[in-house]
């Protein structure tokens, strides 16, 4: 059976799964829809808007000459990779891809590049991980920190594995000018290349940005009625049951199987299942990990679209999506075993790990929570960037002896 045809009788199946029960996949699209807009719509939508406007105003050309001298040695990307990461890191998914799908059509970074930058640069953000994780399903507000720790840990090192991925890397312009200059020449540039009015720039920004929200809601509703269509006509019951063996091989409960398999179609139904699991918190808290880490079928799905019309690949994404997962739920383990204590240092660091932040819940509270967040991320951009221009500007003088 060709591929094509495989795709086609598995979406005739699941049609005919609906029909049979549309009660339980009526319920599963307004939970899908619940989560849609209480928790991705307030969480993503300022930093997709941001990031539209500041590609259009050319500030991401500015800070990713800034970046360069950091980027390309340890990563492998040229310097407006580091945007992308910073707002995937701070946003979620799928907006790591987007900003990079937009970067490789603009010709800022190859295919190669760019397949290296979306394997990082489209994780969890700490809004979620700590509010719909830590505290909504696991009411454990202290557990958050150690998620978060280890879901960035885990996506600093798979950054650095992908900075091994073969492919060909686009030319490094030589400086020929101030380092700050150049900067700002080709923010000028990008501006110029641009020539949209900032009313217009602003109105394409949030009519692209709500286009794309719809789309995630619709992946995220899709994805929750289908989760919900194998579990009522017991297909998911003979998936977890081949998977139980294989977890009580590997030393984890087989309870988790349930949260496993969830995990792989949907990361927040996923990361309920293992919450209420049987298993103990460690073996729990690693799951959720993986299930973070690995995303969910649903968000690669959007990621995807966000990557249409590029020469992008998905096998490396989805590589690196795998590997983050895994090195995600060891860090989990290391954090709640060796290292127990480092996680409350940095909630003592970083107070918006606590729990105790009002992002935790409702609509308007994460929305005000997520525009402050973008605004920190884009400043902590410009901060680093003039950080590093000032080193660069320092010249030793050494002192001689005078005779």
């Amino acid at each position: 059976m060709t591929r094509n045809r495989a795709i086609a009788l598995m979406a005739f199946i699941i049609t005919i799964s609906i029909i049979i029960y549309p009660e339980a996949s009526f319920r599963a699209s307004l939970n899908g829809l619940k989560l849609w807009f209480e928790i991705v719509l307030p969480a993503l939508l300022p930093f997709f808007a941001m990031a539209d406007i500041l590609m259009g105003l050319g500030a991401v050309h500015f800070i990713g000459a800034l970046l360069e001298p950091i980027m390309r040695p340890v990563f492998r990307i040229p310097g407006v990779g580091g945007f992308a990461v910073a707002m995937g890191l701070a946003a979620g998914y799928p907006m790591g891809a987007k900003i990079t799908g937009e970067l490789h059509r603009r010709q800022l970074c190859s295919a190669a590049e760019a397949e290296r930058l979306v394997s990082f640069a489209n994780t969890a953000d700490p809004l979620f991980i700590v509010g719909a994780v830590s505290i909504g399903m696991f009411g454990l507000p202290d557990l958050g920190a150690t998620l978060v720790l280890s879901h960035y840990i885990a996506a600093i090192i798979v950054g650095f594995c992908m900075r091994f991925h073969q492919g060909e890397d686009s030319v490094q312009i030589k400086r020929s000018s101030g380092y700050f200059s150049r900067a700002l020449r080709e923010l000028d540039e990008a501006r110029r290349q641009d020539g949209r009015s900032f009313g217009l720039l602003f109105g394409e920004s949030v009519r692209d940005t709500f286009t794309a929200m719809l789309f995630i809601g619709g992946c995220i509703m899709m994805f929750s009625v289908l989760i919900e269509v194998l579990t009522v006509s017991g297909l998911m019951g003979y998936i977890t049951n081949i998977l139980s063996p294989l977890l009580r091989f590997a030393g984890m409960d087989p309870s988790l199987s349930v949260a496993v398999v969830n995990g792989f179609f949907e990361t927040t139904i996923g990361a309920q299942s293992a919450s209420v699991s049987s298993a103990s918190l460690v073996q729990k808290a690693m799951a959720a990990s993986f299930v973070i880490g690995w995303s969910g079928l649903s968000v690669h799905t959007q990621v995807t679209a966000m990557l249409h019309g590029t020469e992008i690949r998905l096998l490396p994404y989805l590589t690196a999506r795998l590997l983050h997962g895994v090195l995600a739920a060891a860090c989990t383990a290391i954090l709640l075993g060796p290292a127990k204590n480092l996680p409350t240092l940095v909630t003592k660091a970083v107070p918006a790990l606590s729990g105790s932040s009002p992002a935790a819940s409702g609509f308007g509270n994460r929305l005000l929570a997520s525009t402050q967040w973008a605004s920190m991320t884009a400043l902590g951009l410009l901060g680093i960037g003039a950080i590093i221009w000032i080193a660069r500007r320092i010249i030793y003088i050494p002192f001689k002896n005078r005779r």
